[in-house]
């Protein structure tokens, strides 16, 4: 029963913190809006969400060291190790900047509902749990 409470505790873990990073970066996005030559930049949840479950050595972006007095560290331009991708210029500006604020703000709130959909999950999980503890 614990490796199954583990796994569950775990994979909601990694799930909220790929939540977080996603809006964090969503929200860089439509910060940007009016930068020129800023690029949209995305993640595909899905995706790292898996690799970050697997544990996929792919994913693992660790930053060169070539000292030993350098400080190892994971690459920040990466969600939990995952790559970022650009979006596809939907409608092209003249500055350059490739943010569609349409997509934009419809991505957030999607990524919003989802990450309160999985606090609400886990809440109801836990009070289950307390539940058939406490009798």
């Amino acid at each position: 029963m614990r490796s199954s409470l583990d796994h569950t505790l775990a994979f909601h873990q990694t799930a909220l913190r790929l939540r977080a990073e996603r809006q964090q970066l969503l929200a860089s996005n439509i910060a940007n809006a009016d930068t020129p030559n800023y690029r949209a930049r995305d993640f595909n949840f899905s995706r790292t969400l898996q690799a970050a479950m697997a544990r996929n050595p792919q994913f693992d972006a660790k930053l060169l060291v070539t000292s030993p007095q350098h400080i190892a560290g994971a690459a920040s331009n990466t969600p939990s190790g995952g790559p970022l991708q650009y979006r596809t210029v939907q409608q092209a500006s003249a500055d350059g900047n490739t943010v569609d604020m349409d997509v934009e703000r419809n991505q957030f709130i999607d990524n919003a509902i989802r990450y309160e959909a999985s606090l609400t999950m886990i809440s109801g999980q836990v009070k289950g749990l307390l539940t058939a503890i406490q009798g």
